[in-house]
């Protein structure tokens, strides 16, 4: 197996973007990402482009990005893996180059949510599990599901609905440093306290946005990196795992199992053993707070029953223990559900390189990053991990 570095990323302005379509979307990450890694599209043997389908008019994203962004006719394929389409298609795009069949494979994350109508995104978020079963005999929607983990979690482990507010105002502030994020506004734990409920305990400000937008990253060899840049950043480990569809078939809600596997099986990748000394920075998938306070204890950052800990502490701040979604995360820059985990290994690739600057940019000590990218409620789950040196430690 080769080893795959990222050689640049790109993003578009998170938001209701009405004012482009979805090839013009895609076209503005793609084109960052060209120009921050010095690739041209004649440079390019495979581009994969991820997205969730059913919300944009376009029945064959793939092709129709592929025309506009000027990639015909290098081969391609749309991947879908729910919220974690993005870190799914990295994934292919790095088994492609670590195995030989491709040396320069680019990946478009894009998604149009607003273009469908209130009944079909009803619909859609309504069959984010075994939708024959617990949708049509419960009424389960998305929210619910996490409003299920979050009243367990606060049943089990004494937090409290403030706790989770916390996670809302932490990342709203960094996304009001953002200047591409979905939301740029600042909230207090009042604003989500009286913010309404949409499945008790998750009100309105603990959810993640409808959102359009699109990210790029560029992959390639190390046989191919040398042409291209002196800065890459390494790919050292991608940890992916799946959870059954049903939800009353799992042990417990008290965090997601195929997040921890993903975890645990990139952090063997890499040779990592604590990674709360190890990472200078996590992006998390927040879709929801609660989400955002699991993944502390699924990434094995700190126990089981301490996540909402570190939030009250505020150890996921810049200068904490472990700065968490520095991005403003899936809560205010927003989450384009096949965009997400593409813009999440985007951002942290910039920030290890130290291009982001400003109150956002991290203090990179170690060289190392983790992106964590859940599908569903934990049904599929994709943990990457990227660093400066393509052996060992920086330092």
């Amino acid at each position: 197996m080769r080893r795959v570095a990222i050689l640049g990323a790109g993003q578009s302005r998170f938001g209701k973007r009405t004012d482009v379509r979805l090839d013009e979307l895609a076209w503005e990450s793609f084109r960052e990402a060209m120009v921050e890694s010095g690739v041209t599209q004649r440079d390019i043997d495979s581009f994969i482009v991820s997205t969730l389908g059913g919300w944009s008019a376009e029945v064959l994203p793939a092709v129709v990005v592929g025309e506009y962004c000027g990639l015909t006719p290098k081969p391609t394929m749309r991947v879908e893996a729910a919220c974690a389409s993005g870190s799914a298609a990295v994934y292919q795009a790095y088994t492609m180059i670590a195995s030989g069949h491709a040396e320069v494979v680019s990946v478009i994350g894009v998604e149009k949510m607003s273009e469908s109508s209130t009944p079909t995104t009803v619909e859609l978020i309504g069959r984010a599990g075994n939708y024959f079963w617990e949708f049509e005999n419960y009424g389960m929607t998305f929210p619910a599901y996490y409003a299920l983990y979050a009243s367990s979690y606060m049943n089990r482990y004494g937090a409290t609905e403030e706790d989770l507010a916390l996670v809302a105002v932490k990342n709203h502030y960094y996304g009001s440093f953002n200047p591409k994020a979905h939301f740029q506004r600042r909230i207090s734990v009042d604003d989500v306290m009286k913010s309404i409920y949409v499945a008790d305990p998750l009100k309105l400000l603990d959810c993640s946005p409808i959102t359009d937008g699109s990210a790029t990253v560029i992959l390639a060899s190390e046989e191919s990196v040398k042409k291209f840049t002196n800065e890459p950043v390494w790919i050292r480990g991608i940890g992916a795992a799946s959870g059954t569809a049903n939800l009353s078939k799992r042990d417990n809600f008290l965090g997601l199992e195929a997040a921890r596997k993903a975890a645990d099986d990139a952090y063997k990748q890499a040779n990592i053993e604590r990674p709360i000394s190890k990472l200078d920075l996590v992006e998390a998938h927040d879709c929801f707070t609660i989400a955002e306070v699991m993944a502390y204890e699924d990434l094995r950052l700190v126990e089981r029953g301490e996540g909402y800990k570190l939030i009250k502490e505020e150890q996921t701040y810049k200068g904490g223990k472990i700065p968490v979604n520095l991005s403003g995360g899936l809560k205010a820059k927003g989450h384009p559900i096949g965009a997400t985990g593409v813009s999440m290994i985007g951002e942290l690739s910039k920030q290890l390189l130290g291009r982001i600057g400003g109150e956002r940019q991290a203090d990179i000590k170690h060289g190392w990053a983790l992106a964590h990218n859940v599908g569903g409620t934990g049904h599929y789950a994709y943990v990457t991990i990227l660093s400066l040196d393509k052996n060992g430690d920086v330092l």
